[in-house]
């Protein structure tokens, strides 16, 4: 199997830690050319896609079997598919293609629990932008006769992106906004579902990648704050809290995301079903210390 990754960035990177050996040769992209030499290692080769194109892009894609695509949309539409849409499409070995998108898609929902069936309302351009972005790729796919799986993924954590994180920085705030609740999704359970994807029999199709429990912001705050024995920031009402506008764009919507579709249909086992199992496991791996 090949991989050509476009968007290398914290999950597409975490995937090839975790499962890259199954995908070789792997060339991955990232829009500045100096950074993808920074990027580079033997196991992933990572070249230039914006501005400028790389031209090592074209036959990785003559042999690729997979594509992880992780790039966001802007206003005119998928930065990929703008510029070799059809290099992609007269790709001969291609077997599947993995488009990250987001929850957000779905807008607000006023606590409701969603699944893959619930109608997509998107509130922000930026929800709006992906949702044209995961149409673009699904038709590619049916045109190509290739299953195309668009992952919605709920709020990204990890290694150095988490409540532990965040809280030795100094940067954690404990916003309270009555009933309002986020579902989140370990990077490690990211890529699990990646690999379940490209593995799959199925046609392709829209999953959400998501953990067991919506739960307000400030729990997880606070629960971080116990396991690393200091006090939990203080509580600041959500109405004249000092938030950027995109910050407070993700508090104008709440759902509560099932994931009951990656586990029946894929098969996937979360590594980190809440936030709790994970934030132990990062706080005994050193994070917060």
């Amino acid at each position: 199997m090949s991989l050509v990754i476009f968007g290398y960035g914290y999950s597409a990177q975490h995937f090839v830690q975790k499962f890259g050996e199954s995908y070789r040769p792997i060339l991955a992209t990232v829009r500045v050319r100096q950074r993808a030499r920074s990027l580079s290692s033997p196991d992933c080769s990572t070249v230039a896609f914006g501005d400028d194109v790389d031209e090592q892009i074209f036959p990785a894609l003559q042999k690729a079997t997979h594509l992880l695509i992780s790039t966001p949309p802007h206003s005119s539409g998928d930065p990929v598919l703008e510029k070799i849409a059809e290099q992609i499409a007269a790709a001969p070995a291609l077997e599947a293609i993995v488009y990250l998108s987001t929850v957000g898609v779905y807008g607000d929902h006023h606590g409701d629990w969603i699944d893959e069936g619930t109608l997509c309302k998107p509130s922000n351009d930026r929800s709006r932008w992906r949702l044209a972005a995961e149409q673009e790729w699904l038709a590619l796919g049916r045109d190509m006769n290739v299953p195309v799986h668009v992952l919605r993924l709920a709020g990204i954590y990890g290694p150095g992106q988490n409540a532990l994180a965040n809280l030795k920085a100094g940067t954690a705030r404990r916003i309270i906004k009555p009933g309002q609740v986020f579902n989140r999704i370990h990077v490690e359970d990211i890529a699990a579902t990646i690999d379940a994807c490209f593995q799959s029999k199925t046609r392709g199709g829209i999953w959400n990648v998501s953990d067991d429990e919506p739960a307000p912001p400030q729990d997880v705050i606070a629960f971080a704050a116990d396991l690393m024995g200091i006090a939990p920031p203080p509580e600041l009402d959500f109405n004249t809290a000092d938030l950027s506008p995109m910050a407070r764009s993700f508090y104008a919507e709440c759902k509560r995301v099932s994931n009951r579709a990656i586990k029946e249909r894929l098969g996937v086992r979360l590594a980190y079903p809440t936030y709790r199992e994970a934030l132990r496991a990062l706080y005994s791996a050193g994070e917060g210390r």
